[in-house]
């Protein structure tokens, strides 16, 4: 096993997330890069990656798990390969206090590994749940009256990260620093970037797509709008600009991964209005701090 920092990890971390990806499985390489590179490296409160590799350091990656936050843990996990699973599951296990992570429904042989390490379901928690478009023959939305919409340049990221923090006011931590490094990350590309843009030139609706070569699949992460220009169909036009873009570069199916439970609700009722069509949804799993249990 090799632990290292996740912005070395990263390639292997979407390696093995794209080599293992299917309808039933969590993982995207464009949500990890975007996980990784959406703030500067010291907004961010990211811990090590563990890697367990089948045949040493320059065999077949097996299993990850990543340190995201303080008492949170992603994992993934080539289910061929249990005995990776178990051993990253131990170090990420290492961490005192209570311990959370999430996992598709239908990634039974994790659930199955993470109750037998005493994560328990959190039922009252939030939960997303995926969906997917068929590509095949995708047509971009005209652009609602008063407004253009096109693909980023590489040298918009102030603008670009300002789209962002409108939409996202609350919680969003997208400088134009980290744009720009995130512009950098792969499999980033400005022409599947796409904006809404007002009259005065200021970008006010972004939808950013990320697709992956080796399986075709088209993430949409994320999207918004900025308040004042909502209920107009830009964040799904916007969505569909992209996807198009995305279509004509390969890509095969759409995929997007809104709030599924009742606390957000307007997300997936625009995607299904574009055409997607709901997969599996998102368990949060909790491992009660051991201390409690002494």
């Amino acid at each position: 096993m090799q632990v290292v920092e996740v912005a070395e990890a990263l390639p292997r971390m979407q390696g093995l997330a794209s080599r293992i990806w299917t309808p039933e499985a969590r993982h995207h390489p464009g949500q990890l890069a975007w996980s990784v590179a959406y703030a500067l490296p010291e907004a961010l409160d990211h811990g090590s990656v563990a890697i367990a590799s089948v045949g040493g350091a320059d065999g077949v990656d097996g299993a990850w798990a990543w340190q995201e936050a303080p008492g949170y843990v992603e994992l993934c996990v080539d289910p061929v390969y249990p005995e990776e699973a178990r051993t990253v599951l131990g170090w990420a296990a290492e961490v005192g206090g209570e311990l959370a992570t999430s996992v598709l429904e239908t990634e039974s042989h994790l659930i199955e590994l993470l109750t037998e390490a005493g994560f328990v379901v959190d039922d009252e928690a939030p939960w997303f749940t995926h969906h997917a478009l068929d590509l095949t023959g995708l047509t971009a939305r005209a652009a609602p009256d008063g407004y253009t919409l096109r693909p980023v340049a590489t040298d918009e990221a102030e603008p670009r990260a300002a789209c962002h923090r409108a939409a996202w006011s609350a919680t969003s931590q997208v400088t134009g620093a980290a744009y720009a490094r995130l512009m950098k990350t792969p499999p980033y590309r400005p022409d599947l970037d796409w904006v809404a843009v007002d009259e005065s030139g200021r970008m006010v609706a972004s939808s950013l797509v990320w697709l992956d070569p080796v399986t075709g699949v088209a993430l949409v992460e994320p999207v918004g709008c900025a308040p004042e220009h909502r209920g107009r169909g830009l964040a799904g036009a916007t969505s569909l600009a992209a996807l198009t873009a995305a279509a004509q570069a390969g890509a095969r199916l759409g995929l997007v991964c809104p709030r599924g439970d009742d606390g957000y609700p307007v997300p997936q009722r625009l995607y299904r209005r574009l055409g997607f069509e709901s997969l599996a949804r998102t368990l949060l799993l909790r491992r009660p701090d051991p201390a409690s249990q002494a």
